[in-house]
């Protein structure tokens, strides 16, 4: 069985393989003025006009881009090197001047990067990329600002037990088990922003506990959660809601696609001071 470090390098380079897809497709998305942040994420957000923001697992940096375009100064990270390569020519194509990009391995980012940020980002079909959320959590509690706060919005571990293609058939039939703890090994990668292209790749399933245990490893408490039965286009879904999100018409109101949450570093009194 293959070691955990062999399993990222074979992600690293099945999302290579789609980079410079996702490069052309944001490309033209973001030449369209009404081409936005998830809602969900853009209302939690409110006015970051001047936040200095980290964005971890950034991809291509279309939304760090959009980030950027609000009004804030925006650190993108990402494991792949073409995907770095290619958020800094969306970047410098848009003109967009307060932003760069870090080559890095989320959870090796302190050995190549340091700083603090008003608020640590990351959003929509990121975690799975990870097999470690106890030093995620570490990782992002280190480069919050006492008064920062982290932002995740992420599909819902519950939705994710469910085989995709029954989903669309409004039927819920349990593939995945919620417990396990081994990765899922995919042959193919791609099918949003790219085609469908033949790639080892693997997935690592979180519970939800999983996820709150991990910041609280970094020393983070949650100050705000909520789920939701909407889902960005890309992370499952099969109408769109003219909203923007897409949902499942036969199974709304039946179980959650997406969640969200904030979370804030604890401090000492002597920190406070």
């Amino acid at each position: 069985m293959k070691e955990n470090q062999e399993k990222i390098e074979a992600n690293k380079a099945a999302w290579a393989s789609i980079s410079d897809d996702h490069f052309e497709h944001f490309r033209e998305k973001l030449s369209q003025m009404d081409f936005r942040l998830n809602p969900i994420v853009e209302k939690e957000l409110g006015d970051i006009t001047g936040k200095k923001i980290l964005h971890l697992q950034c991809n291509t940096g279309a939304d760090s881009i959009l980030l950027a375009r609000k009004g804030a100064v925006v650190t993108g990270v990402d494991l792949v090197p073409e995907n770095v390569s290619n958020a800094r020519k969306l970047a410098e194509h848009f003109g967009i001047e307060q932003i760069s990009f870090i080559e890095s391995d989320v959870l090796k980012l302190p050995e190549v990067h340091e700083g603090q940020y008003d608020i640590v980002l990351t959003t929509d079909g990121v975690l799975g990329w990870l097999p470690d959320l106890d030093t995620w959590g570490k990782v992002v509690s280190l480069f919050l600002k006492p008064e920062g706060y982290f932002y995740l919005h992420e599909s819902h571990p519950f939705v994710m037990i469910f085989d995709e293609n029954e989903l669309t058939e409004g039927r819920l039939v349990p593939k995945y088990p919620y417990f396990q703890k081994e990765s899922d090994l995919e042959e193919y990668i791609g099918g949003y922003g790219s085609e469908v292209k033949e790639a080892e790749n693997y997935f690592w399933g979180h519970q939800l506990s999983t996820i709150i245990k991990g910041l609280i490893s970094g020393g983070l408490y949650i100050t705000y959660m909520e789920e939701y039965n909407r889902c960005a286009p890309g992370m499952g879904g099969k109408t769109d809601d003219g909203e923007g999100l897409y949902y499942y018409p036969e199974l709304e109101d039946k179980l959650p696609l997406t969640f969200s949450l904030k979370a804030r570093k604890m401090v000492s009194v002597e920190e406070k001071r």
